[in-house]
């Protein structure tokens, strides 16, 4: 069982273990060694969004990774599918991305990618774990040097940004006003020059990061700030990113918010009129709302569900070779264009959909009837087997047997936080609040820090 790696990588407090600089150097020389297994001279590319702390982390990293064999390149300040995308097609051993997505900006982590510009899978993270926690044993704190990180190479984001635009060849948005939130992370380094070539007016906000201002009450947490501005500013749709851009939330034209559920529905729907859906099929997540698989059902979309987390969704893609996956939360795999979620081109694909069907955004998830939810955050002192809490357990059961048909309980563990989460759909949103409150005090009562 890995103790380092979590479903998105490794994270923590920046700083404190297992992101403190000992570690981080431990971690370089272990993926360096790893590597080497393959390739006698193994390169890798670096990438790392906004926070204060990621420079740093990357240089430690790199003094590992040059210590292990490896060479080091830099992609700089670059969302985190800019990375999958570079090290696929640049001929990377592997790529690394410094950054902890949607946490505040005193949180980091460590992400990495294989030579295919996927995650790792789980054996690799366990093996380099076993090793990681060896060198821990005689490894000594390396002495800071920020040389260790090699210059940027601005051709890395341009080619990024080629890519992209690639994906979508005739989009122009010229008459249109879209708002742009890019979370003071790694998207404000990329979304200006990107949307610029595409006409139209574009409004942003959130685009001066500091380095600790990153998913500070903007962003894909806060999608609900987008959709204000798009009313105050008349404008067409908002688009917000999170802090590593890897996922993207919309807001249409009236200023409601379009989550991952009806982006999924509205590109299903799209690729299926295009003959493009593979195996008739969309994966989603336990997560996602019962209104969603009702309306892909209308259209002749099976959908399937998978647990909560990026690398969950793509390998069930994988097995059912589905092109079209995602949560919720606007993590978005489009499998026939890239190996993991991006936000800014998830943003692309829908604004082309949305340019091609002649229709608003509004109209286009104006069908999809969202049945009322609620997700209740638990900070947890250990992690116990929930099916080991008889309290926990009883009180799952008596809201699914009162909830039956008309309703969908879902309890886990954060992947990336000391966090349980009970998520309860239900029709009546009075037995829905009730529910969730009572195993959120039972797991209180029985984990709670």
């Amino acid at each position: 069982m890995r103790k380092l790696f979590g479903t998105d990588g490794i994270r923590a407090i920046a700083g404190q273990s297992p992101l403190d600089r000992t570690t981080i150097y431990a971690m370089g020389l272990a993926l360096a060694h790893s590597l080497k297994k393959q390739t006698p001279s193994p390169r890798v590319v670096l990438g790392m969004d906004t926070r204060e702390s990621s420079s740093w982390i990357a240089a430690t990293l790199a003094q590992g990774l040059r210590v292990g064999g490896a060479e080091v390149a830099s992609a700089g300040v670059i969302p985190t599918p800019g990375i999958a995308y570079l090290t696929r097609t640049h001929g990377f051993a592997a790529g690394v991305v410094i950054s902890a997505s949607h946490n505040p900006w005193q949180d980091n982590g460590i992400k990495i990618f294989g030579p295919d510009g996927y995650k790792l899978p789980d054996a690799v993270e366990l093996q380099m774990e076993m090793e990681i926690f060896e060198q821990l044993a005689t490894a000594q704190t390396p002495a800071a040097d920020a040389s260790a990180l090699p210059a940027d190479t601005p051709t890395y984001r341009q080619d990024y940004v080629a890519y992209l635009l690639g994906n979508v060849p005739a989009l122009r948005l010229d008459g249109m006003t879209v708002v742009l939130d890019c979370a003071n992370g790694a998207a404000s380094a990329m979304a200006p020059e990107l949307f610029a070539s595409l006409g139209g007016t574009m409004i942003l906000t959130h685009c001066q990061p500091d380095g600790r201002n990153i998913n500070a009450n903007c962003g894909a947490l806060h999608a609900e700030v987008v959709a204000k501005e798009v009313v105050a500013h008349h404008a067409d749709l908002g688009v917000t990113f999170d802090g590593d851009a890897d996922r993207a939330l919309f807001a249409d034209g009236n200023g409601a918010v379009v989550n991952g559920d009806a982006v999924l529905l509205i590109a299903a729907r799209d690729l299926l009129a295009r003959g493009q859906l593979r195996s008739g099929l969309v994966v989603a997540t336990t997560r996602s709302n019962m209104g969603l698989e009702a309306a892909l059902t209308r259209s002749g979309i099976r959908m399937l569900r998978a647990p909560v987390g990026d690398k969950y969704v793509l390998e069930e893609m994988q097995r059912g070779q589905a092109i079209l996956g995602g949560e919720q939360s606007g993590h978005i795999l489009f499998l026939d264009r890239s190996t993991t979620g991006d936000g800014l081109l998830t943003a692309l694909v829908l604004l082309d959909t949305v340019q091609r069907a002649q229709k608003s955004l509004a109209e286009l998830h104006q069908d999809l009837k969202v049945f009322p939810q609620v997700i209740v955050n638990v900070r947890v002192r250990e992690k116990q087997p929930l099916e080991s809490l008889p309290a926990v357990v009883n009180s799952i059961r008596a809201a699914e047997q009162e909830l039956h048909d008309s309703g969908r309980v879902v309890v886990r563990y954060s992947g990336t936080e000391a966090l349980a989460r009970v998520m309860i759909e239900a029709e009546s949103e009075e037995a829905m609040q009730r529910h969730a409150m009572c195993i959120a005090d039972a797991i209180r009562s029985e984990l709670g820090a």
